[in-house]
């Protein structure tokens, strides 16, 4: 073809005529067609390779803005040990596989729990750990980051923080997150007033805690930050020292001044297996959690699931329900969960509608957490053979459960009147911060008489966890130190604890 064409038709060199248009259009629909599967290619290959149909939309944003897509960071920490406290390290673990069905990698999730339950010689199933009675092994896979003593406050902060150096012991992993990621924290074990549980040396006090988000916040190392706490009075955590400013908003499973619950737990309904004598939740953690097995998390809000939360955890015609409370920054609750969680890609058709969805409205039978240890035993007693070895030995546990809550009230009892005169001993043991207002005036006071006091009478049962507002009492009231710390020592000692 010579020269340059002017029209739809040019001459060819025979003399006849080609629509030249046409060929033009035909090269640009194959090209069309090729951009399209090429597309289409890219769409399918990445929802195969990243597991979430979100990813894609993040690429281009990423490409479009030239910004770093934002991380999800994960802390899941397990307070307690022994077999009968089972379902703090079955919430953590089920925690973890949420977590990891929703497409957050290991490397970003650290896990502290004791680890002693799976194999425990009391486990019927050695290996498996349930979170309800029909439940898959939550504790398959699971991360084993700090275990045993190395799960302790030392540790636990300086994860938090990202401090590699303040770290001993375990895998070393720390939350290294940058200013567009979020974080999300979930707690569950016995708590008290001001107090959060940990099975090796000291328990954590809500001011050290608040001490140590400030530091993270001051860091600029997230952009927003969710923390759910399952324990008794758990709202006290954050009760007038969570600043609203600092991108963090936390959901407690109790107000500052109620119990939180177990629950399936033997002889409730629904029961564990028959096999299992001991709690496999709690209230607070199995509604939350439950809700997120089933639910496409990139379209229900956290205030969504906090709503289904209080109303399946605070019933009226229970005993002794609690209140999930929230606190910080309440904004942060119009994001969707899956920005924390992640989400599962086979919920992407999840149906209010569904079958599933009604469970989500029942609410199981609950029991105290300063009970539950009770519970264990005596289903260990009833359900042992008559005259056997086991049956001797669950009657002592039985026996020796009852005389050390003896014990601790007797010596909690003694302490105040021995401080501050029986007449006083009412006063320290009920009265109650009005609403807003921080537990105590003075933490280090409190911080030294609690750890005191779970030193010289503590138990693996944390009963003794229920009396830390007697102690935050005295603090407020002006109590010297050396004089409580003394009393304590006195009062452990002399109280006949069991052996």
């Amino acid at each position: 073809m010579d020269g340059v064409f002017t029209s739809d038709k040019v001459k060819n060199s025979n003399g006849g005529e080609i629509n030249y248009y046409s060929r033009e259009r035909k090269m640009m629909c194959y090209y069309r067609l090729f951009v399209l599967l090429a597309l289409s290619s890219f769409v399918v290959e990445s929802r195969h390779l990243k597991g979430n149909s979100y990813e894609l939309s993040s690429f281009h944003r990423s490409r479009t803005n030239a910004t770093i897509e934002p991380k999800i960071w994960a802390v899941l920490v397990a307070g307690s040990n022994g077999f009968v406290n089972y379902r703090h390290q079955a919430d953590i673990c089920h925690a973890y596989q949420i977590l990891k069905n929703g497409g957050v990698e290991d490397e970003n999730i650290i896990v502290f729990m004791y680890d002693d339950i799976a194999f425990d010689i009391e486990n019927s199933r050695p290996g498996v750990m349930i979170n309800k009675p029909d439940g898959d092994n939550v504790y398959k896979g699971v991360p084993k980051d700090y275990t045993g003593e190395d799960v302790n406050v030392d540790n636990l902060l300086a994860a938090i923080l990202g401090n590699k150096t303040g770290v001993r012991g375990g895998s070393g992993k720390v939350v290294e997150s940058g200013p567009n990621d979020h974080i999300f924290i979930y707690y569950a074990d016995h708590g008290g007033a001001g107090i959060l549980g940990m099975p090796s040396g000291v328990d954590l006090t809500a001011k050290d805690l608040m001490n140590t988000l400030k530091k993270k916040h001051a860091a600029k190392s997230y952009k927003s930050m969710v923390i759910y706490v399952e324990a008794c009075e758990s709202g006290s955590i954050f009760e007038g020292l969570l600043p609203k400013n600092m991108n963090i908003y936390a959901i407690t499973a109790a107000n500052a001044n109620e119990s939180s619950w177990g629950t399936y737990c033997p002889g409730e309904f629904p029961s564990p297996p028959s096999d299992l004598d001991t709690c496999l939740g709690d209230l607070f953690s199995i509604s939350w959690m439950e809700d997120s097995d089933i639910h496409d998390l990139r379209k229900e809000t956290l205030d969504q699931q906090y709503q289904l939360v209080r109303r399946r955890t605070a019933v009226d015609d229970m005993v002794g329900a609690s209140h999930v409370m929230q606190y910080g920054n309440k904004t942060i609750a119009k994001q969707f969960v899956f920005n924390y969680m992640g989400a599962n890609p086979k919920n992407d058709y999840y149906s209010p509608s569904s079958d599933d969805d009604s469970s989500l409205t029942t609410t199981p039978s609950i029991v105290s957490q300063h009970d539950a240890t009770l519970l264990h035993f005596w289903h260990k007693f009833r359900n042992a053979p008559e005259g056997s070895p086991k049956k001797t030995e669950a009657h002592k546990q039985l026996m020796d459960g009852l005389s050390l809550r003896k014990h601790i009230d007797e010596s909690v009892n003694q302490i105040i009147s021995v401080v501050f005169g029986q007449e006083k001993v009412p006063e320290m043991l009920n009265t109650v911060q009005s609403a807003g207002n921080p537990l105590v005036h003075d933490w280090d006071c409190f911080k030294m008489l609690v750890n005191s006091f779970k030193k010289q009478c503590g138990s693996t049962s944390r009963y003794e966890m229920k009396y830390s507002r007697a102690f935050a009492n005295m603090c407020n009231a002006g109590v010297h130190i050396n004089h409580a710390t003394l009393a304590i020592t006195q009062a452990c000692s002399t109280n006949s604890p069991p052996p």
